[in-house]
């Protein structure tokens, strides 16, 4: 800290010099004029939403005073002050962003993927690799549903303590000064009303990990005052419980005024140097602070605001406070302030206008490449001055869009149609070069595409011998898993009855005595922050193997794994990702809210995962050594009732791996091809046996991997040689087999080798009833399949297949 005892007391007090203080100032002033003048912006046309972080600039600045190299911050879109005040974004990267500029030189927080606000720095090299995250500040990439923050905060500051008390990870100094970072979360006071704020408070508190959690208190939540939000109107109220004594663990709790310089400054230093150094969670509930624009563009504060509030407000508000102790303490006088502030303004303004020539700079030279093929169209057609028009008419539009150029595009060939001559053709290849650009700057990296993919991992076939024994596969997934986490440290497993029990089915069953509690561990009934956990370890370089009971728990956490860790690449644009593993299982246990298999929801939700099916642990365990060698998130769902049935254990096992988006054919035929997965391939199997009795030979293909899907077209293969198609699941109608049914015939070309309708036989629409009959009248069973199958066979050779039920 800066030597003050030569200073004014005012200055001594805050422990900061006279440059820093006036430097503060400037920059909350400047971070007041980006939101003010970006509020313009949209209600403008330049933007399309603005949200911003006027009234919680103070706060901040102190919060930055406080924020170390290796430290990460996990927030909301409200934090752009603190970003800048830790050169996280500049002021023109704000406006960038604002604008959805795609040049990740100019908009290095997304390309323009994210909405304003959402901040997001770059982990990773170009080529994929990782950052030395120690050497920089960090924060992890802002998701906008309210509350989704929190579960991975729970995960970024256990890396802490897992690089601190590991000590087989000490060698990895590019994520950790030994665990002595702090994870800086903010929330805005409404959004603790959610279920992920408590659910995430409540596992800090256990874990015992270092957080500093802001909460920013503006007394609303858009127009809903906090007396709707929280019991007592007061969230450091309701959770004194959790203040930490000499009898119990817990959080230290700071409560202060989000207009009080001083009182900021120190209730930060205090919070993070306990948290740093005892390693404990503190909350700081920073009350009275404004927000003098409102919610967002969206709307008018005013409408909902007490004419004495918004006195208040204005008297009360931040900067201005900030302004008066400045010139209380004859720091500076008020007319330098004045200078500087008029210089700030005009400050924000030049940057405000450079990101947006910037921006459209590089759409005005597109336009002018466009150009000059429409006037070579022009020349050659009888529809020139149509598309001459057409031209003036793209050039006219003040402030273009991409969009503006493709539609423009668009009317040309539409003008132009049945016209053949060169000028057309070189407008087409413009066109397929443009539509390759914009795939890149919107489109890609919803999965890895450096060498950190999992479909680049080198298949290992399983090998077998005279001596490989014939075990229950959770045995088998038992010394597969021994043998991840005795080859990499970084490998950790935890969920519900993980750790000491070794899991419901006993896969880790003695890993936690071998690995150590550090490394294998329980946590509570909380799925969405286990979910959390798996991302935050995993954006701090661990190798996370997050468990959730059975399927049908995994709604509580799929906002997170779709919100956050399935659009993380994507949505930074390359700059962050999360290799975690979530582990699960499912289908055919008799009970209504444990057979579920929502799979159409979980291929809707969670695009930017890959999502494996395997029919037996044999193939989990390949999957899992697959997705260990890659550094990409995954969904591993295992078949429930396949942990007592007997597999041979491959002698590499430690090993081999198993490709994805690969299927299998576990039947050959020449009739019908039946495609399915998991629990359902013994039941096919078991009906295409029935059906060769009959006479049906039917092919039977285990997909393996619905995300990715068959990736080299098998599936149409076989469709090419049998012309007939059934798709076979446990989802409900309409889910998975809708979807593999798209992928065969539509993106594969299927259809043209159809003789038959295709078909698809699924659960009912509601859950499976509770029981053996509820489950036999609810799910395909092996009858199921012969009677669809055989039905089809019959309308195309009635004669040789008559009906016979």
């Amino acid at each position: 800290m800066t030597e003050t005892q030569n200073l004014p007391s005012a200055l001594a007090d805050v422990q900061l010099t006279r440059e820093q203080v006036i430097a503060d100032y400037r920059l909350g002033f400047q971070s007041r004029q980006a939101s003010l003048i970006g509020r313009k912006e949209v209600l403008g046309g330049k933007a399309k939403f603005g949200i911003f972080g006027d009234g919680k600039e103070l706060p901040q600045l102190a919060l930055a005073h406080s924020f170390q190299k290796g430290d990460f911050r996990s927030g909301y879109y409200r934090d752009q002050t603190m970003m800048f005040a830790l050169d996280m974004m500049t002021i023109k990267q704000f406006f960038a962003q604002l604008y959805a500029d795609p040049n990740l030189e100019t908009e290095p927080h997304g390309g323009g993927r994210q909405m304003n606000g959402h901040f997001s720095t770059r982990h990773l090299e170009e080529d994929g690799t990782w950052k030395n995250l120690t050497q920089q500040y960090n924060t992890s990439a802002d998701a906008s549903p309210t509350g989704s923050q929190m579960p991975r905060i729970v995960g970024l500051a256990q890396a802490s303590k897992a690089y601190r008390e590991n000590p087989y990870l000490q060698h990895l100094t590019n994520f950790s000064q030994q665990g002595n970072e702090v994870i800086f979360g903010t929330i805005g006071n409404a959004s603790c009303a959610e279920g992920l704020f408590w659910e995430a408070i409540n596992a800090i508190g256990v874990m015992q990990v270092p957080v500093v959690m802001s909460v920013w208190d503006d007394g609303y939540g858009i127009s809903v005052p906090n007396h709707y939000q929280i019991a007592k109107s007061n969230i450091s109220e309701v959770l004194k419980g959790l203040q930490r004594d000499e009898n119990a663990q817990g959080y230290e709790i700071f409560v202060v005024k989000g207009w009080d310089f001083p009182a900021l400054l120190q209730t930060y230093r205090q919070a993070a140097y306990i948290s740093r150094t005892e390693h404990v969670p503190c909350l700081v509930h920073v009350i009275e602070v404004t927000q003098p624009q409102g919610h967002s563009t969206s709307g008018d504060h005013r409408r909902y605001k007490s004419a004495e509030r918004l006195k208040w407000e204005d008297d009360f508000d931040g900067l201005t406070k900030f302004r008066e102790w400045i010139l209380e303490n004859q720091i500076v006088d008020n007319e330098q302030l004045e200078v500087w502030e008029k210089e700030d303004t005009k400050q924000v303004r030049a940057w405000k206008n450079e990101a947006w020539q910037e921006y459209q700079q590089a759409i005005k030279a597109e336009i002018e490449d466009f150009g000059s093929l429409a006037a070579e169209i022009a020349n050659n057609t009888k529809e020139g001055d149509a598309v001459v028009k057409m031209m003036n008419e793209l050039r006219k539009i003040a402030d273009p869009f991409r969009r503006d150029i493709m539609l423009a595009t668009h009317e040309i060939f539409l003008a132009v149609r049945g016209e053949k001559h060169a000028s057309i053709d070189r407008l087409k290849a413009w066109k397929t070069a443009q539509d390759t650009l914009n795939y890149h700057r919107y489109n890609s990296l919803l999965y890895s595409e450096g060498q950190d993919s999992a479909l680049k991992v080198p298949e290992i076939k399983p090998i077998y011998s005279e001596s490989s024994p014939t075990i229950p596969g959770f045995e088998l997934l038992n010394k597969c898993f021994d043998a991840l986490m005795e080859r990499d440290p970084r490998v950790m497993a935890f969920g519900e009855d993980v750790g000491q029990l070794g899991d419901v089915n006993q896969a880790f069953a003695g890993l936690q005595a071998k690995y150590g509690e550090v490394r294998i561990f329980d946590t509570g009934i909380r799925e969405a922050t286990i979910m959390g956990q798996a991302i935050g370890l995993a954006q701090r370089g661990l190798r996370p193997i997050a468990e959730i009971q059975y399927l049908d728990y995994l709604l509580y956490g799929i906002q997170i794994l779709s919100d956050d860790l399935a659009t993380l690449l994507w949505r930074t644009k390359g700059g962050q990702k999360a290799p975690a593993i979530i582990r699960t299982r499912g289908h055919r246990l008799e009970g209504v809210w444990h057979a579920g298999s929502p799979m159409g929801m979980i291929l809707g939700s969670l695009r930017g995962m890959h999502v494996l099916v395997p029919r037996n642990m044999t193939q989990a365990a390949g999957f899992y050594n697959t997705l260990m060698k890659a550094e990409e998130p995954a969904l591993v769902i295992e078949v429930l009732n396949g942990y007592r049935l007997r597999e041979r254990l491959p002698d590499n096992i430690a090993e081999y791996t198993l490709p994805l988006g690969v299927p299998e054919t576990i039947r050959a035929g020449k009739d019908i091809t039946l495609v399915t997965y998991g629990a359902c391939c013994k039941v096919v199997l078991e009906a295409a046996q029935q059906l060769a009795e009959v006479g049906i030979d039917c092919e039977v293909i285990d997909v393996q991997s619905l995300l990715p899907f068959d990736i080299h077209h098998k599936i149409v293969a076989s469709l090419q040689k049998t012309n007939r198609i059934i798709f076979i699941d446990e989802d409900v109608p309409g889910g998975g087999t809708a979807y593999m049914m798209q992928e065969v015939l539509e993106v594969q070309g299927g259809y043209r080798y159809l003789d038959s309708e295709p078909k698809t036989l699924t659960s009912t629409a509601h859950r499976p009833a509770y029981g053996t009959d509820g489950d036999y009248f609810s799910k395909p069973q092996v009858e199921h399949v012969f009677k669809v199958a055989y039905e089809m066979m019959h309308e195309f050779n009635p004669n040789d297949f008559p009906m016979f039920y």
